[in-house]
C-alpha cells in the first residue's frame, strides 16, 4: 500500500479517536455515559443505529456475498420496514416510558430478576460472539495488506476503539457513528464509480447488468417455498420480520441508541429512517459485489481470493493438482470473457434471437468458471484441513488493494475502518451497559456510587473487547461474515423476542412461565439448528413461537395451582 494511502489511514483514525472523545459531556455521570442524558436528537440517533448495522461485515461479506450470489441476499431485508412500524407503537414507548437503561430492566418489572438476567445473559453471549465477526471482518483486509496475521491486525483494530468507547460513552460512540456514515456510504459509491468507469469501451452499464442478469445475480425475488434455503421473499417477509424485531426491539445494541433520544416521538422517528434508508443501502452494497464480478469478468482474475491458504496448498503435495486446476481456470476465464463479450454485443444490437442464444453460451461458460472454483474451494478444504474455508469475504479486500488508483485504496481502507469502528464502540457500549446494570449493579453492589459503576462499566468495555478479540480470531474463516453474524443472532433472538411478545401481549403470562418459555425456545432452536436443514432465518419463528406457546401453558398451569392452593386452605 502506498504511503500516501496509509496516511490517509492514519490522520482518519487519529481524528476519529481524538473528535470522539472531544465531543463527550457529562459521561462522569451514569445517565451522561450510559444514554447521553437522553438528550440526543432524532437524526443523529438515526445515523448511529444505521451505522451500528452497515458494520465492515457489511462492507466486505455482503460485497462479497454480492459477487457470489448477486442481489438475492436484498431478500433478508424485506420485512424491516414493518418491523420498523410494529415497533415504533409498541416498545419504543414502553422503554421511554420505564425510564430504563436496558431493556431487560423492564423484564424485571414486569415478570422477575431471574427472566431479567437470563435474557441479558443471552443477549451477552449473542451480541460478544457477533461482535467477534464485526470485528474480524477488517481484520481479513488488514491481514492482506500487511501481512501480520490475523491476531495481531485484530487487536490493531479492537483495541483503540474499545479506548474511545471506554472513557467517552455512548455520547461520543453516537457522534463518532454520525461522521462514519457519511464516509462510509462515500467510499461505497466511489467504489462503484471506479467499477463503472474500468469497464470495456464498448460494455456500458446496461450491458453490464445485463450480463449480471444472465446469471443470475440481479434476481431480488424468489417465491419458491424451501425452508432450507435462508434466501427467498417468504423467509425475508415472515422469518426475518422476527430477526428484526428483535434486533431492533430487543438487542441492547439498537435499544440503547433510541433511549438516547429526547423523546419517545424522536426515538420513532430515529428508527423510522433505517425504515426507509437500510433497503437502498443495502442494495448499494450488494451492487459494488455485483460489479466486482462484471469487472472481473473484463479483467484477470484470481482463481481464489485469500492468498494465504493458496500459498500453503502451492508449497504442499497437492501443489500439481492445483497448478492443474489454475491452467484450466484461465482457459475457462478466457472463454467465458469471449462470451461476455459476445453478450453484451448481442445487448447492444438490440437482436432478440441473437441475444437469447449469446446469453446461454455466456451461462455456459460461467458455469464452467463456477465449477473450478468449487474444485478449487475443495482441494484447499483438503489441503489445509480447513472444512470451513471460503474465500468469498476476500474479494472486495482484493479488488481494492490491486485495482484502485493510490490515495482512494486509503478512502476505502479508511471506510472500512470506520464502519467497524462504528458498530464495535456501539456493541461494546451495550456490552458494558447489561453488564453493569442487570448484573452488577442488580446483584453485586445494588448501592454504590456513579464513580464506581462508571470504572466497573470501562473495565467491562476492555473486558468484552479481549473477548470478542479471541471470537474473531476463530470467525474469520467461518465463510460469508454476513451470513455468520445473522446465524448467530438467530440462534438466540427469536427466544428472546418471545419473552417480550409474552411481557407486552399477554398480561396473563407470569414470571414462572417467562422463564420456562424461554428455555425451551433455546432447546427448539439448538434442535432445530443440530438435527434439521431448516435455514437459520426460521429458527427466530421457531424460538419465538415455542417461547410464547410454552410460557402460556405454564403460565396458565402456574394459576390453576394457585388456585386450587387456595381453595384448599
Amino acid at each position: 500500500m502506498h504511503w500516501i494511502d496509509w496516511t490517509i489511514v492514519a490522520v482518519y483514525l487519529v481524528w476519529i479517536v481524538w473528535d470522539g472523545l472531544r465531543l463527550t459531556k457529562r459521561s462522569h455521570e451514569l445517565e451522561g455515559y450510559f444514554l447521553a442524558s437522553r438528550s440526543l436528537p432524532w437524526w443523529a440517533v438515526g445515523l448511529s443505529v444505521m451505522a451500528t448495522q452497515l458494520s465492515a461485515v457489511t462492507m466486505i461479506g455482503t460485497t462479497g456475498q454480492g459477487y457470489a450470489d448477486g442481489m438475492r441476499f436484498l431478500q433478508f431485508y424485506y420485512a424491516l420496514p414493518v418491523a420498523m412500524v410494529v415497533l415504533s407503537v409498541t416498545l419504543v414507548p414502553f422503554f421511554h416510558h420505564a425510564k430504563v437503561y436496558t431493556a431487560y430492566e423492564y423484564l424485571e418489572r414486569r415478570f422477575d430478576a431471574k427472566t431479567r438476567a437470563f435474557t441479558s445473559l443471552l443477549f451477552l453471549l449473542s451480541r460478544s460472539m457477533s461482535l467477534g465477526v464485526v470485528i474480524s471482518a477488517p481484520a481479513v483486509v488488514l491481514a492482506v495488506v500487511m501481512g501480520i496475521g490475523v491476531t495481531n491486525t485484530v487487536l490493531l483494530i479492537a483495541l483503540p476503539t474499545a479506548l474511545y468507547t471506554m472513557f467517552g460513552g455512548v455520547q461520543a460512540v453516537t457522534w463518532t457513528d454520525v461522521k462514519q456514515m457519511f464516509l462510509i456510504v462515500f467510499g461505497l459509491v466511489a467504489a462503484i464509480v471506479v467499477l463503472i468507469v474500468s469497464l470495456p469501451a464498448d460494455v456500458g452499464i446496461p450491458q453490464a447488468l445485463r450480463l449480471a442478469g444472465a446469471t443470475g445475480r440481479l434476481q431480488t425475488f424468489d417465491f419458491t417455498f424451501d425452508l432450507s434455503n435462508p434466501y427467498t421473499f417468504w423467509s425475508g417477509t415472515i422469518a426475518a420480520l422476527f430477526l428484526f424485531c428483535s434486533y431492533f426491539g430487543t438487542d441492547q445494541s439498537q435499544v440503547q441508541r433510541y433511549l438516547t433520544a429526547r423523546s419517545v416521538a424522536e426515538a420513532r422517528e430515529s428508527l423510522l429512517m433505517s425504515a426507509y434508508w437500510k433497503i437502498p443501502l443495502q442494495a448499494l452494497v450488494l451492487l459494488v459485489g455485483v460489479f466486482v464480478f462484471v469487472f472481473y469478468l473484463f479483467e484477470p482474475s484470481p482463481m481464489l481470493f485469500n492468498r494465504v491458504h493458496e500459498r500453503e496448498v502451492r508449497r504442499g503435495p497437492r501443489a500439481a493438482e492445483y497448478a492443474a486446476l489454475e491452467q484450466r481456470f484461465a482457459a475457462a476465464a478466457a472463454a467465458r470473457r469471449e462470451a461476455g463479450a459476445a453478450l453484451a454485443e448481442a445487448d447492444a444490437s438490440g437482436e432478440a434471437g441473437r441475444l437469447a442464444g449469446a446469453a446461454e453460451a455466456f451461462r455456459t461458460r460461467d458455469g464452467e468458471v463456477r465449477t473450478i472454483r468449487t474444485e478449487a474451494l475443495a482441494l484447499v478444504r483438503q489441503a489445509t484441513h480447513d472444512p470451513a474455508y471460503n474465500d468469498v469475504n476476500y474479494v472486495f479486500p482484493t479488488f481494492v488493494m490491486t485495482e484502485l488508483p493510490v490515495g482512494l485504496v486509503g478512502l476505502l481502507i479508511a471506510a472500512i475502518f470506520a464502519a467497524a469502528m462504528s458498530t464495535i464502540s456501539a456493541e461494546l457500549a451495550s456490552l458494558s451497559t447489561a453488564t453493569v446494570i442487570d448484573f452488577y449493579r442488580r446483584f453485586a453492589r445494588p448501592g454504590a456510587t456513579d464513580r464506581h459503576y462508571l470504572l466497573v462499566s470501562r473495565l467491562a468495555t476492555g473486558f468484552w473487547g479481549l473477548f470478542a478479540s479471541a471470537v474473531a480470531v476463530w470467525a474469520a474463516e467461518l465463510g460469508s461474515l454476513i451470513e455468520v453474524v445473522n446465524r448467530f443472532g438467530s440462534f438466540f433472538y427469536g427466544s428472546i423476542l418471545g419473552v417480550f411478545i409474552l411481557a407486552v401481549g399477554f398480561p396473563r403470562a407470569t414470571g414462572t412461565g417467562a422463564f420456562v418459555g424461554l428455555i425451551a425456545g433455546m432447546a427448539s432452536v439448538a434442535w432445530a439448528a443440530s438435527f434439521t436443514t431448516v435455514a437459520f432465518l426460521w429458527h427466530n419463528v421457531i424460538g419465538a413461537v415455542v417461547v410464547v406457546m410454552v410460557g402460556l401453558a405454564v403460565s396458565a398451569g402456574e394459576r390453576s395451582f394457585r388456585s386450587a392452593k387456595q381453595e384448599r386452605r
